[in-house]
């Protein structure tokens, strides 16, 4: 059925506009047709252009996939996707919050601004190709096994499909597209909280790749990690053992110390660590040795606490074997702060875009990655189905934790993956290169359009968000970023690529 309606004067009256565009999706919906895709009909429809410029959105999401770049270290990723949103009209601000990779992307003038977030970076050590089956790279070190590269390119193309709409009907207003590195233990965001490039945001919109379709206001659990390093004496281990004091010792002790711990900590507690240098021979003593622990919990104050306690494990253990220990936290990431008002603006456009169908071919290389699970029964399939609105508590952490505490926000997810796929795994990285991750990162993009489209309409619906968000917060709150003052770790990777 082709529709096509006039409202002659809208461009250059919102108040019309809107009053216009609500006729339309009446009519819409008593015709039983998709009321999301109404858009605009006249002037500019973000659904439609995003349809129509999906084939080149899908490049840029494959070569950024093909890229594989780590934190920090993203410089063709986000080089590209500046120069798609500088393309389109957008100015751009480079290298902010002293990190090389990170950028602001700026169109329009005035209130409000809404800001997009947009990630890219990798996961190192997980290599795979396109493939249902196990198929290492051996050309990567690096794989989009959390789907950023998905992640950076849906919200680069929302941000343009809204930046066109500005210009076509005339809304005033400012949309920012923030490109945002080293989410994956780098706490990229964090750096870009504490040099204020949030401070005059109404609100901010993200998104991430997943197995599902969801819109729901959510939690997750703060965070905070260190490189625990102990420096000892080295000796031969045989001929001269009095003479050596062993790091690793002191690495071993720690340990022991916080297992104990566990016991006596808040359930919601999360403390993992990884031995990231012991010594190299069994016959030297090692003179040094590094201990990686992540610390978290759903609260950030106790957090604190909980970091405290570790901290002075960690100097017990090196009073008790000898040795002198350093510590460099690596990140610290806030617990994200729900906002049901914006959530349940961002869950009615994507309930009325709806899920997508799997083709043929789409639908075998489903059934062969669910296959490589290991799972007995059939695993429902999630990419048509928009999940049920509720608040979800998440277990992961995210540094979109602390732009939620300085701004109203709120994200979705989409199935980017196949059903019952987990995050950080190789058939995410499959699905990832594939017209399955083209599929729901298209979705994505245009529930971000069509929410951002709403809340420069309707500013009422930012006020109750802004009034939630400070009400959440309560009246005594002040942002500090859990990372302390240390400068962003680019090296936390390894070496820098220039």
């Amino acid at each position: 059925m082709d529709i096509k309606l006039n409202c002659t004067g809208a461009r250059r009256s919102p108040r019309t506009y809107r009053i216009y565009r609500a006729v339309v999706a009446a009519l819409f919906t008593l015709m039983g047709l998709n009321p999301a895709l109404y858009a605009q009909t006249e002037d500019y429809s973000v659904v439609q252009a995003l349809d129509q410029a999906t084939s080149n959105y899908e490049a840029i999401a494959r070569q950024i996939w093909n890229w594989a770049e780590v934190g920090y270290q993203e410089h063709q990723s986000s080089a590209l996707l500046q120069q798609t949103l500088r393309d389109a009209g957008f100015k751009i601000e480079a290298g902010v919050a002293d990190i090389p990779t990170a950028f602001v992307a700026t169109y329009g003038q005035g209130e409000p601004v809404i800001g997009i977030l947009a990630e890219f970076d990798a996961l190192p050590g997980i290599t795979q190709s396109a493939a249902p089956t196990r198929d290492k790279r051996s050309d990567q070190i690096a794989g989009h096994a959390c789907g950023h590269h998905l992640f950076g390119t849906a919200s680069s193309a929302a941000a343009i499909a809204v930046r066109h709409w500005l210009e076509a009907s005339g809304q005033t207003g400012t949309i920012r597209l923030y490109g945002t590195p080293a989410e994956e233990g780098g706490s990229g965001k964090v750096y870009m909280v504490r040099a204020g490039l949030f401070d005059d945001v109404d609100t901010v919109l993200h998104w991430h790749a997943a197995d599902r379709n969801t819109a729901n206001p959510g939690t997750s659990l703060a965070n905070k990690s260190a490189r625990i390093r102990y420096t000892g004496q080295s000796s031969h281990a045989a001929a001269a053992p009095e003479r050596g004091r062993s790091a690793l010792d002191g690495v071993e002790a720690l340990n022991f110390m916080v297992n104990l711990m566990r016991e006596h900590v808040p359930q919601e507690t999360r403390i993992h660590y990884v031995i990231t240098d012991g010594g190299k021979a069994p016959n030297v003593v090692p003179d040094f040795a590094e201990v990686y622990y992540y610390i978290r919990h759903p609260d950030a104050e106790i957090l604190k606490g909980l970091w405290d306690r570790v901290m002075t494990a960690a100097e017990a253990a090196a009073m008790g074997t000898g040795t002198r220990v350093a510590v460099e936290t690596m990140h610290g990431n806030h617990s994200l702060l729900p906002n049901e008002a914006l959530a349940k603006e961002m869950h009615k456009h994507l309930s009325a875009l709806g899920g997508y169908e799997l083709d043929a071919e789409e639908r075998v290389f489903a059934e062969r990655i669910q296959a490589s699970f290991g799972v007995s029964g059939a695993i429902p399939a999630y990419e048509g189905v928009i999940q049920p609105f509720k608040l979800e508590e998440g277990r992961g952490s995210t540094d979109v934790g602390d732009v939620s505490w300085v701004v109203p926000t709120t994200g979705l997810t989409t199935a980017t993956w196949v059903s019952g796929t987990s995050a950080h795994s190789w058939q995410a990285i499959a699905a990832g290169g594939t017209s399955i991750g083209t599929k729901g990162m298209m979705l994505a993009a245009k529930t971000l359009a069509l929410t951002a489209q709403d809340l420069f309409e309707e500013p009422s619906t930012l006020a109750v968000a802004r009034e939630e968000f400070d009400q959440r917060r309560g009246p005594n709150f002040k942002y500090e970023a859990l990372l302390g003052d240390r400068a962003p770790p680019l090296d936390y990777r390894g070496v820098p690529k220039n």
